[in-house]
């Protein structure tokens, strides 16, 4: 006792060495815990649904009925049958034959599932598969979820019924999910981005309004590459605020310094004649011009064609709205389209309705004025019991006369318009079919002027059927407007210089004025050229600009004066397909969607190299 008082017979412990001993017996107990708490699986547990997965002296249990696994120490009669109770109570109740059935059809799934797993050459197809997939739903402008709903399970159901149920479990391992598609299209649009724009390349732009009423600006591109002029989309990107033309350009400028394209090699800008784009002081084509000194602004084309064929003599233009009114009355509402359809079906016309008036899209006057002429004695026999204003003009012979060379003139612009568009337009295109349309119009006049109409084959055709003669008020005006057509044209395409005449046609021989731009040398090299019979017969087979890159090796100074010229767009063709794409891509259904990676591989030539995309994957997982 007095050992414990005066502390001198026993040692105490220090506080870090009773801390330590405490610790110690902790981890002891905790590991002793631990080793007492493997719990075995028995036989018996089967009764509530479980069996076992994992090593024998770990195992965990697994629901039969749901394939849920839980934890070793879940292995307790209790906690098994808490499990059935709460998440399958309609089974609780079940004998054990019961489950011994579900026992047997989970060991099925797992073999089925073990069997279909796939090594690693198959994940490599699988994710190529993948890609191709989802470049054909980007190239049909379809929703990334017609993969895995539609692509998919078709696609099982097609190899399961030709092949057998085991190939078509092997379709599983290819990922079509909507996140995977989206994946898919990014890397391939990214792909084929990196090929764009090597060398002397010309733009053209445009701005339109999607279904989410966001503002798109829109961009393609022609370029040289590999001996041949390419042309292709560039991107499509939203304009935040307004559409500005500092807006419109820091967006342009944006997209070519992050791409490293060099503003120095462009040398045309196509746009249409919006005041934003083109306007003297601040336009998108001034910015353009303060960083590319060699660019050349063009005017759609198309746009002009479109612009100088408005102007029409004031008789003109009532009998176009007076059609435009007839069309809206039957149109408009529902009935009397319903009963007009009815009244040209038992009429034996090849037509059953008529065609709505669009201001904004320039073909739509010359169908809309074809389509009521030749309806015109339905139009009048629909009109017999109607209190409709402008019933009466259909038995008005003046009138109708006006209103059948409308639907032949415009349907003659409407080839016009239509002769311009496509891929591959250069200026002398452009031009060659104006200077024949202008001379077409003089010529067409001095035929009114003899009273022959033959130029215009509705109006010949009426005044054949009804046997009179055009009142010479309405051969004036349409002289008039053969007049104002042919002055408007020539004001928006102005004759093109002689100076580059020799570009059209290296071949012939050229007066001074067409060779007055080349240098001395240079016009030695033409001569040289001109007599290479070779190269005549090259000039014959292929297109202006490709043979211009064929000879671009020998005669280099020549081409590139020649590619200067034919490298800008003499449309923006190019975006209006692209904006006809964009309205079928972007619905009111995915008007979230950002469609640039979407557009790029819809309207794209270049083909994406998909065998690289897929090697350069670090995991060959089919969702990755």
């Amino acid at each position: 006792m007095e050992q414990w008082l005066t502390g001198t017979g026993v040692k105490r412990k220090t506080e870090n060495e009773a801390a330590n001993e405490t610790h110690t017996d902790n981890q002891n107990e905790s590991a002793k815990t631990k080793k007492r708490c493997r719990r075995k699986y028995s036989s018996e547990y089967l009764s509530f649904g479980f069996t076992s997965v994992g090593p024998e002296d770990n195992p965990q249990p697994v629901c039969v009925l749901c394939s849920e696994v839980l934890s070793n120490e879940a292995l307790k009669p209790c906690k098994l049958r808490r499990h059935l109770e709460t998440k399958h109570g309609q089974y609780s109740s079940k004998p054990r034959e019961f489950f011994e059935i579900k026992l047997r059809e989970y060991l099925s799934r797992r073999k089925s599932t073990e069997s279909t797993c796939v090594t690693g050459s198959e994940n490599m197809k699988a994710v190529e598969a993948s890609y191709r997939v989802a470049k054909l739903i980007a190239k049909n402008g379809k929703p990334h979820t017609i993969g895995e709903d539609l692509i998919l399970p078709a696609a099982k159901e097609m190899v399961g019924v030709v092949i057998g149920e085991k190939a078509a479990k092997q379709l599983n391992a290819v990922s079509l999910s909507d996140n995977t598609v989206k994946r898919r299209i990014d890397d391939m649009a990214e792909g084929t981005l990196k090929q764009l724009v090597s060398s002397c390349y010309a733009l053209q732009i445009d701005e339109s309004t999607d279904i989410a009423s966001l503002s798109n600006l829109l961009a393609c591109v022609r370029y040289q590459r590999e001996g041949e002029i390419h042309e292709e989309f560039l991107f499509c990107k939203p304009l935040p605020s307004q559409c500005t033309a500092e807006k419109i350009f820091e967006t342009l400028n944006e997209f070519m310094v992050s791409n490293e394209i060099d503003w120095t090699k462009c040398v045309g800008l196509s746009t249409d004649g919006a005041r934003a784009m083109v306007g003297k002081l601040s336009g998108v084509v001034k910015w353009v011009k303060d960083v590319a000194p060699l660019v050349t602004a063009v005017h759609c084309c198309i746009h002009r064609e479109a612009l100088a064929t408005k102007t029409m003599p004031a008789d003109l233009k009532t009998v176009l709205d007076d059609a435009v009114r007839t069309v809206n009355f039957i149109k408009s509402r529902p009935l009397q389209s319903r009963l007009f359809a009815i009244l040209c079906a038992e009429m034996g016309s090849d037509h059953r309705q008529l065609l709505l008036h669009t201001e904004v899209r320039w073909l739509s006057r010359g169908k809309v004025l074809t389509r009521l002429y030749e309806l015109r004695d339905e139009v009048r026999t629909f009109f017999v019991d109607s209190r409709f204003e402008l019933s009466d003009r259909f038995c008005d012979f003046e009138w109708l006369c006006k209103l059948a060379y409308l639907a032949d003139i415009f349907s003659y612009l409407n080839g016009l318009n239509l002769s311009l568009q496509g891929k591959a337009v250069t200026m002398f295109h452009v031009h060659g079919k104006i200077e024949a349309t202008i001379k077409k119009l003089a010529l067409w006049d001095k035929r009114v002027a003899q009273n022959n109409y033959e130029s215009f084959d509705n109006l010949c055709e009426f005044l054949n059927t009804e046997k009179r003669e055009i009142p010479i008020t309405v051969a004036g005006v349409i002289r008039a407007h053969l007049q104002i057509l042919r002055t408007q044209l020539r004001a928006y395409f102005p004759a093109l210089s002689a100076e580059h005449s020799w570009i059209q046609n290296p071949f012939v021989t050229h007066n001074e004025d067409a060779v007055a731009g080349l240098s001395s040398k240079e016009q030695d090299s033409l001569v040289e050229l001109s007599c290479d019979t070779a190269l005549k017969l090259i000039f014959t087979q292929k297109h202006l600009g490709q043979f211009w890159m064929h000879v671009y090796s020998e005669y280099t100074a020549l081409s590139k004066k020649a590619l200067m010229f034919l490298m800008p767009f003499a449309t923006t063709y190019l975006c209006e397909t692209g904006f006809s794409a964009l309205v079928a891509i972007k619905t009111k259904y995915r008007n979230k969607l950002d469609v640039q990676s979407d557009l790029r591989l819809k309207l794209t030539s270049i083909q994406p190299d998909i065998h690289k995309l897929t090697a350069a994957m670090q995991q060959h997982h089919p969702s990755h």
